[in-house]
């Protein structure tokens, strides 16, 4: 897959090492089935050892649970159907894809792909992706469901290799996970959390969502600027060039139908945004929630599921009756069937990984490791700058293993919120460095929840793409990451600048 060129540097060789040794691993499937196992096996070890952690929030001794045994195994019988249906990701992911399959098979997407060819400057096409990654946290899962297979297609639209475009979308949307210029509902939980932790040293003390914001917004600038010098430096050179089967969208300038497909298409998400908006920006508007006032709260954050899928049926029903695309019923349900062909193979891996992820949880594994790593931190005294680069290092590490963002922080905050408020630094600082070693490593775990769609949209264009092919390919952008954003924490902290409103670096300076 290398060109020459990129063989003879000694990190494209490394790269092209990980690629072959993740290829050589078994399928996504069997990897999960085998991990599970490992799990089962894991717990009985640690039940015999008598391994228990002091829980950080309870105060509980926290054992691990024998899955090797007649209640594990009732445990596992009765949790095989719960463990997939109540997949978190699983229904939200085919919900979005049913409402865009339709603007896909319509033809909408292809020619928005030609339209953005014919009017964006070239020259920033890797930056306006990765930026648009970026910047899709907000609107839930649709920077993975729409924006990296979008992208893909416009890289291959451009002559260049699909992968490197699927790439750069990907690093704005999950390497810079924490990096955002809107709020979102990850910014309220982790707050409410790192408030709660704060309080075991000063009751009083009061964290807000906004409590990062200038750092993060400003990471969003950061982000981008990685992901685009690595996409173009580095990745699309080991790429080389695409030689796949297949291809791209004709250059050709959009016909009359297309152009008034585009336009109605345009007209109905105009429609679309503006009764949103008219239920959104009144303060009892009719996607309020008076229990829960503001942006974050509303009905429209909380189920951006059915905006996705509206937003593509709509703009997609448009396009597609206006340049003739879509005749009847019947072609709409066949665009939505064609894709859930396509999605099968997720869907079975998917079953898998909810497996897995239960049987971790099961076992209290994901508390086991956070505690003992919390500890071993502890026990090495590096010092307040050191041990502010070791949080990062063990949330990248255990992020690897266990990757919601609340779950980990959940079990973080109550142990270094007040670690870190003794040596003097505040918890909006501490909360910011978790979220930073939080993004790190979401592109190159096989054991995220999107890994596995990620995969799907890159064996679209390469049937053969592995583990090894998504790892080394993410790899190079996840070791700037953490070398770009860990000295731009250090140097953000050296000029002593806030961390959002209200929120300083040190306790004290409030």
């Amino acid at each position: 897959m290398s060109s020459g060129l990129a063989r003879d540097t000694l990190f494209q060789r490394a790269l092209n090492r990980v690629e072959r040794i993740g290829n050589a691993l078994p399928h996504p499937a069997t990897l999960f089935l085998l991990l599970s196992g490992g799990v089962i096996l894991l717990s009985w070890v640690l039940v015999a050892l008598g391994v228990q952690v002091m829980h950080p929030v309870s105060g509980q001794p926290v054992q691990a649970m024998n899955l090797l045994s007649v209640a594990g195994l009732h445990r596992i019988i009765l949790g095989l159907l719960p463990n997939f249906m109540n997949f978190a990701p699983l229904g939200p992911v085919l919900v979005c894809l049913l409402g865009l399959s339709v603007a896909e098979h319509s033809g909408l997407l292809g020619a928005m792909v030609r339209m953005v060819v014919g009017v964006a400057p070239r020259k920033l096409i890797t930056l306006m992706v990765v930026f648009c990654g970026a910047m899709s946290h907000t609107a839930g899962d649709i920077g993975y469901v729409l924006l990296i297979p979008l992208s893909a297609a416009l890289f291959h639209t451009m002559g260049r290799h699909p992968l490197a475009g699927l790439a750069a979308a990907f690093s704005g949307v999950s390497g810079g996970f924490a990096a955002n210029l809107l709020l979102s509902p990850t910014d309220v939980i982790l707050a409410g959390l790192t408030q709660e932790a704060a309080r075991v040293i000063d009751p009083a003390y009061v964290v807000t969502p906004m409590a990062n914001y200038f750092f993060l917004g400003s990471s969003v600038f950061l982000v981008t600027a990685v992901g685009t010098v690595i996409t173009e430096l580095v990745v699309e050179p080991r790429l080389g060039v695409y030689q796949g089967d297949v291809r791209p969208e004709p250059l050709a300038q959009l016909g009359a139908k297309e152009r008034r497909g585009l336009a109605w298409a345009a007209g109905a998400i105009g429609i679309f945004a503006l009764v949103v908006l008219a239920g959104l920006l009144p303060t009892n508007g009719f996607l309020q929630d008076p229990a829960k006032p503001g942006f974050v709260g509303s009905y429209f954050v909380r189920g951006l599921v059915f905006f996705i899928f509206v937003f593509g049926l709509v703009a997609g029903l448009a396009y597609g009756f206006a340049a003739g695309t879509l005749r009847r019923d019947a072609d709409v349900y066949r665009g939505m069937q064609k894709n859930m062909e396509v999605v099968a193979g997720y869907v079975v891996v998917v079953f898998f990984i909810a497996q897995f992820v239960n049987l971790f949880n099961w076992a209290n594994l994901g508390v086991i490791l956070a505690v003992n790593g919390a500890a071993l931190l502890k026990y090495l005294g590096l010092g307040p700058v050191p041990l502010l680069i070791g949080l990062i290092l063990l949330t990248a590490v255990i992020n690897l293993f266990l990757g919601s963002a609340s779950a980990k922080w959940a079990m973080f905050a109550p142990i270094f919120v007040p670690m870190f408020m003794l040596l003097g630094y505040s918890p909006e600082l501490t909360q910011v460095t978790y979220r930073v070693g939080d993004s790190l490593t979401n592109i190159i775990t096989p054991l995220s929840s999107n890994f596995p769609l990620v995969l799907m949209f890159a064996q679209r264009y390469m049937p053969k793409a592995g583990i090894g092919t998504m790892t080394a390919t993410m790899l190079p952008y996840s070791l700037a990451n953490l070398v770009c954003w860990t000295l731009f924490l250090a140097v953000w902290m050296l000029a002593g600048w806030p961390l959002g409103p209200g929120a300083q670096l040190f306790l004290g300076t409030r």
